[in-house]
């Protein structure tokens, strides 16, 4: 047993103690991209959890009337109102605009 384990310490010499990894330049790219790779997932995770806060500020507010127009052509599309109350609706709209 103490021949065996003699045996592969011997040949783990070898190896100059690294276990067959010399390091050298490909370390260098590895632990590089690792490090990039852990930012990004940093950066993606606080994006996706701050719930979009302050990702549309540079757009402009929504128009109250053509808002208040578009849903009531959606409730004239299905059949809530009448003709007649959608066109009375819109002029009343007209009218504040």
């Amino acid at each position: 047993m103490i021949a065996l384990t003699a045996a592969v310490l011997a040949d783990a010499d070898d190896w100059n103690g690294h276990m067959g990894w010399d390091g050298g330049w490909w370390m260098l790219i590895l632990g590089t991209l690792i490090m990039v790779g852990l930012v990004v997932l940093i950066v993606w995770l606080v994006r996706t959890t701050a719930g979009g806060v302050g990702t549309n500020s540079s757009a402009a507010p929504e128009d109250p009337m053509g808002s208040a127009r578009r849903i009531l052509a959606e409730r004239y599309a299905r059949g809530e109102i009448s003709t007649d109350e959608y066109r009375e609706r819109v002029d009343g709209l007209a009218g504040h605009g």
